[in-house]
Order: structure tokens, then sequence, then C-alpha cells
């Protein structure tokens, strides 16, 4: 089965290389496209299988840009030292190009003769929408564009539309997929519950975007992310992951050669080594480690936070941070004790003391989550571990969060998302009439409830690419001015006697005996940063465009 889902992507990754070569831009000028292609299904669904290379994969180093992760180079967007850039930025004609190709399919995949033109058309509008809804998170305002245009074209000088109405038009291409995709199609393809998935996601980016941003008329978009998880959960199609042992199968979900048969998956990309592969437990953790501020949001095991829970031992060693910890502590970050290489003969080299002044991490919390210990996927190119690309971990996240954003949270919700997240790590369930609210939480603004199902998602969730969107939906993008943020594990006097001097020599502690990354803390916040600007290149071509608020060119 791999085999024939990766034959897909082995023709996705050769049209998706043409791309890199702006061959779709010569699609208009080449008459010879119009005569050959758009004729039969296997026309269409060659000419889709391009957009397959975009879809999301989750990497557990996606979150260098937020306050879970600090890799060794400073992110300049968050260090405040991003400039306006002349050209690209996001905004180039490359940048435009999976747009521009949707919109050629759309107008021409009606003449071929096929009953499937329906699904097809569903898989680009899905395609779509996504794309569309990439360039909103990152700019804001965009132009609509539903036809392939020209150098010739009136509408490259149009104005950008308000991202309420983009978002509104990513909304109708969702709906269109949702009604079009079957639910039973080829592995490793876009089909309805996929849609659902990426419909249950952006919904209910822009539903919170517009309710803490103060744009109005949030709810329609909440709702739309409540149905469509609840269309996922009510299907029965899928299920968390769990073998029954709490202190390894969240580890094990990330570290599978094959997910086709993981009810956890509602896509995911397919590896094979020799034709598709990456080296990603090679490189996983290199330069980075998570921050102190991501550790301590970890409950204990009794389900309260560290500020209130007599089962915490503190930080002042490794060992006796990650005791009594929820179990994905110890399944995310590699703690004394944890297997960092095994061996065919059995041998096995275990972690005594976190791998600080190594390259390995930044932070002394070593990212393990997606890394295989298995010396077999370190080699350059030879982890052929599947990826996810949506979890059905994250729908119930969607649905807990959404349902609680509209005011109808209840115990039977928090039963079937949070809870079942808790109980495949044997943690304590969410209960709503024992809530307590922790005093160092980041956000007081909001009821409790909510602020244990963000810390939730911020675990369930670490490192797969979302806690940054998280941030600028939820308009809290400051909390990565939290120094906290920015800072490693505790090293006090005592434990350091414990590392050997060469390994500790070039660790830069603070004054309070954290490992400082950087020299000097600074990363810096400002509203502007929830929109990336413009190039200048664009504003120069365009007199209808102005730049992003806050931005000076």
């Amino acid at each position: 089965m791999k085999r024939i889902v990766f034959l897909i992507i082995s023709v996705c990754i050769i049209v998706y290389s043409c791309t890199e070569d702006d061959f779709l831009d010569r699609f208009p000028q080449e008459q010879i496209t119009e005569f050959t292609y758009f004729n039969t299904a296997n026309d269409l669904k060659l000419f889709v299988n391009q957009f397959y290379a975009s879809l999301p994969v989750e990497f557990s180093v996606n979150d260098a840009n937020s306050d879970n992760q600090v890799p060794t180079s400073k992110n300049s967007f968050l260090g405040g030292t991003y400039t306006v850039p002349a050209q690209g930025g996001g905004w180039s004609s490359s940048d435009w190009s999976g747009i521009r190709s949707c919109n050629f399919f759309l107008q021409r995949y009606g003449k071929a003769n096929t009953a499937d033109t329906l699904i097809y058309s569903a898989e680009v509008r899905f395609f779509r929408a996504l794309f569309y809804w990439q360039k909103v998170v990152r700019f804001g305002d965009v132009p609509i564009v539903t036809t392939d245009l020209t150098d010739e074209s009136p509408e490259l000088f149009s104005e950008r539309k308000p991202r309420k109405e983009v978002m509104d038009f990513v909304l109708t291409d969702l709906n269109y997929a949702i009604s079009n995709l079957p639910g039973s199609v080829e592995s490793g393809r876009v089909g309805k519950y996929a849609a659902l998935a990426l419909k249950s996601r952006i919904c209910l980016w822009e539903g919170t975007f517009r309710k803490y941003h103060g744009t109005g008329d949030e709810t329609v978009f909440l709702q739309e992310s409540a149905s469509a998880s609840k269309m996922l959960i009510d299907s029965d199609k899928f299920a968390l992951y769990s073998t029954g042992k709490p202190n390894e199968d969240y580890r094990d979900l990330f570290i599978q050669d094959d997910l086709s048969n993981n009810p956890e998956v509602i896509l995911s990309k397919t590896y094979i080594n020799g034709i598709l592969s990456t080296s990603y437990s090679r490189t996983t953790g290199a330069n980075s480690g998570w921050s102190k501020d991501f550790i301590d949001s970890y409950l204990c095991d009794d389900g309260l936070p560290i500020s209130l829970s007599t089962r915490y031992q503190g930080d002042e060693s490794a060992s006796l941070e990650v005791t009594n910890r929820d179990p994905r502590y110890a399944q995310t970050v590699a703690t004394p004790g944890f297997v960092l290489s095994f061996l065919a003969d059995g041998t096995q080299q275990i972690l005594d003391q976190p791998n600080i002044g190594t390259s390995l991490t930044s932070t002394g919390y070593q990212i393990i989550k997606g890394r295989s210990s298995d010396p077999t996927y370190w080699n350059a190119g030879l982890d052929d571990l599947d990826r996810f690309i949506f979890r059905y971990a994250e729908v119930l996240l969607n649905y807990a969060e959404a349902k609680a954003e509209l005011g109808e949270l209840n115990q039977e919700i928090l039963d079937v998302t949070i809870n079942k997240l808790r109980q495949r790590v044997a943690m304590p369930d969410m209960n709503l009439e024992n809530l307590v609210q922790d005093p160092d939480t980041k956000f007081p603004e909001i009821s409790t409830v909510l602020q244990e199902i963000r810390r939730e998602r911020r675990i369930e969730l670490a490192g797969d690419g979302f806690r940054f969107r998280d941030l600028l939906r939820w308009k809290a993008g400051e909390l990565i001015e939290n120094h906290f943020t920015m800072l490693g594990m505790k090293i006090v006097p005592d434990y350091r006697d414990s590392f050997t001097p060469s390994q500790i020599a070039n660790v830069n502690i603070n004054d309070e005996n954290y490992i400082q990354v950087y020299p000097t803390l600074e990363r810096v916040w400002d509203d502007k940063m929830y929109f990336y600007p413009l190039p200048i290149d664009q504003l120069t071509l365009n007199p209808a465009y102005n730049q992003n608020p806050g931005w000076s060119n």
C-alpha cells in the first residue's frame, strides 16, 4: 500500500519541481497544454498532484518561532529586527503560483470527459482555501483572484480585499470541498475528512482571531469549526492511538514508519527509504531546545499546575523537574533515563545528564518528540518515518476550544475531547466542577476552563507548528517577551558540579542560575507583528496597495 501511495507522491514531487522552475507560469503561453490536458480523469489527477507537496507536515521543531522553543540563532521577527524586505517576503510571484495554478485548473477542468470532475475540482478548492488562509495569516488583507492572470490582466493592479471578505471566500471553498469530496479515497489523498479537518482548523483560527482582535462576526466561524469537528468525531472513523502504555504511547505515536493503519491519522505523509526520506531524526533538537516557559506549563500528575501542586519537586535538577509530571513531559523532553540510542545487539545508550553544552540542545531541554532512538534513521536521508498532516487529537482540541468560546462547553464535551487525550497518558480528567485557576496563568482575562484548554493544546501539539499561529489568533504576541521563553533549565551550583568541566565551560548561566541562550535577553513584541509587511517592490508596482500598519519602508 505504501508503494502505491508513493507513486502518487512521486508524481506530485516531479510536478512540484516544475513549479519551482516557473513551469506553471508558462502555461498560458503554451497552447499545446490547452489541447493535451484536461481531457481525461488522469489528466486532472496528475495536475492536482502538484499541490500535495504544499501540505503542512508536522515536525517537532516547527515551534522555533514561538515561546515553546529557543533556537541557537535568534529569530529576527521575534527579536524585533525584521525589516521590510525589498522583494519576496512571501509575496513574490512564486508565492502566488499555487493559487494561480488552482485558478488555471478551475477554469478548464470542466472539459474533461469523466464523471469525476467535481471530485478533482473539490480537491483544488481545498488547496486554494489552504493557500488563501496562509496568505491571510501572514498579511491580513490580500487580493481575491479567481482566474489565472496574465501580464496584462487589470486585476494585477487591484486593491487588497479586507481579510474578513477573503476568509468568507475561503469558507465557501471549504464547504464546496466537503460537499463534493468522497469519504473513501486512496490512502494519502485528500477526501471529505481531510477537508473537514482543515475546516476545523481554519474556522477556529478565524473565529478566535475575530473575537480577540475585536473585528466582530466571530460566531459563525466558531460554529463552523465546532460543526466540522463534531462531524469528524461522529463519523467513528478515527480514534486516539493507544496501546494502554501511558508512559510510551504518546512518544511512539510520532516515530512509526507506517501510519497507514494508525487510527489517529486523518491524513499523513508517507516516506519510503530510497524514494523519499528525510534527515529529521538526525537533526531533531539540533541547535534548539524547549524553553523553560514551555516546561513549566506541564501539569503535575495530580492534574494541578506546578504553582499549586504539592507533587511538584522543583527544578534544581533535571530528575527532580520531571518527577510527578504529566507523562508527556518525559516523552517530549530527553530526561535522565531516556534511551538515546539502541543497537541491534541490545546495547543501549542511556541519558545520564542533559546534553547541555552540545549542539543537541540549546537549553538543556532536548527535543525528542518525533525523533527515533534507532541509529538506522540518523544517517542523512535515511529517515522514512511517516509524518502527520492532520491528526485526530487536533480535532478534539479544536472542538473543545470552539465550544468553550461559544459558551456551549459542558462536561460531556470535555469527556470526549480533552479527557480522551489525558486518559491516553493516565492524567486525571478535567472536571468543570473542581477547576482551580493557576495563579501563574498567562491568560487571566479568560475563563479558567479556556486557560486549561489552551494549556492542553500547547502540550499535546508541542512542536507541531501551531503555537505561533495560536498566539496570533489569541492576540497574545506579547507572551514571547517573558524572559522564561528565552531561558533553559536551571543549573544551580551543586547541580553544576555533576557535569564535566568541559561540558559546562561554554554554557552561559545567568544570575538566576538558568541557561541563557542569548547573550542578552531580547525578544520584543510590537502589535504591528500580527501581520508581516508587504515587500517594497509590490508597493511600488501597485499604487493600490498600502503597507500593513506600523511598518515603515
